[in-house]
């Protein structure tokens, strides 16, 4: 069936690109199926082709838009300046949610209070002892038996508390972040007062990232929407988000509003920060959010080695991405399976003690890993909060 409408917004996009190929090596889809069509120019030709009524949305053509992870590693490389991002969003909305899109599970990830009530209640009945033999009985490609092998062990930290109202910045949780992160979240807070910061804790919500990336436009639109009063209501000048997967929907939902890694703020006043020696090696991954939309990677390492005696290595770096990706991760196991295999691979040579990485996605992605079980995952900045000599 054809298209009704093609919007001229994502030609005129695919119209930028000058097909020079300067992006193949920054695609890991590209790296991992040497497929024209799995490549950021090829994404882009189907696009225009779509948008311009030349080609119908068959399973086949719309697989190749499903499978790109939205890492942007193409958009930094590009000499063209395409706004890829853009496109990617236009062309997802134009076509609706791909037909595996796992909607009762998400719809259970973007709730967080229900997700927490749900820990808790696995946590009371032991649940870290036969959630494993129960995911294994589902089928190999279930996105439920995904999100069960990736479930922490752990119960949720509690959720971190704010400063009274007039405080400059203000603290965005999240859906998953809130329950599954809410430690980094309480260490940005304490790394934030000890730097001289007052933050305000927003509610926790979903910020629609999942679904604007889905093509579920009416759906992230409503979170936009909320984000935005949420906003309004804190005061507040600044935005933060301890998950770099947000910053770029908070961005889209808040246009003019600055949109920062708690990171980058931490590394302006880093000088009031004194951390006490850890002699140990942590290898460090970096999310494609936090590199190519935070850009917060030079602020990381930055106060990393402010922490005596740590030796931080990094993984090697594009075309890195684990595979997680918001719900790819869910719609394509098996491939997301074999960019995660690729990412952990260098551990083996570095032999780190600890596995860090900040958006909580990859680092729950990470951690289902085989070659990650003997080594702890931990956001930076809750490796950063628990070295902090000077708590406020």
């Amino acid at each position: 069936m054809a298209l009704e409408q093609p919007p001229k917004r994502i030609a005129e996009l695919a119209d930028q690109c000058v097909q020079c190929g300067l992006c193949l090596p920054a695609c890991p889809t590209y790296a991992l199926d040497r497929s024209e069509a799995e490549s950021p120019r090829g994404r882009i030709a189907i696009a225009a082709a779509l948008a311009r009524g030349a080609a119908e949305p068959t399973a086949e053509l719309r697989a190749h838009l499903d499978h790109c992870l939205g890492c942007l590693g193409c958009q930094r490389a590009c000499p063209a300046e395409v706004r890829y991002d853009e496109l990617l969003i236009e062309t997802r909305a134009l076509l609706g949610p791909a037909p595996q899109r796992p909607r009762r599970l998400l719809g259970l990830l973007q709730r967080p209070g229900l997700l927490r009530g749900l820990r808790r209640v696995g946590t009371m009945l032991g649940a870290a002892h036969w959630l494993g033999a129960l995911a294994r009985r589902l089928p190999t490609g279930s996105p439920w038996r995904v999100a069960l092998q990736m479930l922490p062990g752990t119960p949720p930290a509690a959720l971190p508390q704010g400063d009274a109202a007039g405080a400059e910045l203000a603290l965005f949780p999240g859906c998953v972040a809130s329950v599954e992160d809410a430690e980094a979240q309480q260490a940005a807070l304490t790394l934030l007062r000890a730097a001289g910061y007052r933050v305000h804790v927003l509610p926790a919500f979903c910020c629609g990232a999942m679904d604007l990336h889905d093509g579920e436009a009416a759906a992230a639109e409503q979170a936009a929407e909320r984000v935005r009063q949420a906003w309004r209501a804190s005061g507040a000048t600044r935005l933060l988000s301890v998950t770099p997967g947000c910053l770029g929907t908070l961005r889209h939902a808040l246009s003019g509003v600055p949109v920062l890694d708690p990171l980058s703020l931490l590394a302006e006043r880093a000088e009031r920060l004194r951390f006490r020696p850890l002699p140990l090696r942590v290898a460090l991954h970096l999310p494609c959010t936090q590199a190519n939309v935070a850009r917060s990677e030079a602020a990381m390492l930055q106060l990393l080695r402010r922490v005596p005696q740590l030796d931080v290595v990094s993984l090697p770096r594009p075309p890195s991405c684990c595979g997680a990706a918001g719900s790819h991760l869910l719609q394509f196991p098996g491939r997301a399976a074999q960019l995660r295999e690729a990412t952990l691979r260098p551990l083996a040579t570095l032999a780190p003690a600890r596995l860090l990485s900040s958006n909580i996605g990859c680092r729950l992605h990470l951690a289902a890993g085989d070659e990650a079980a003997q080594w702890t995952t931990q956001h930076p900045l809750s490796l950063l909060a628990q070295q902090l000599e000077n708590s406020p």
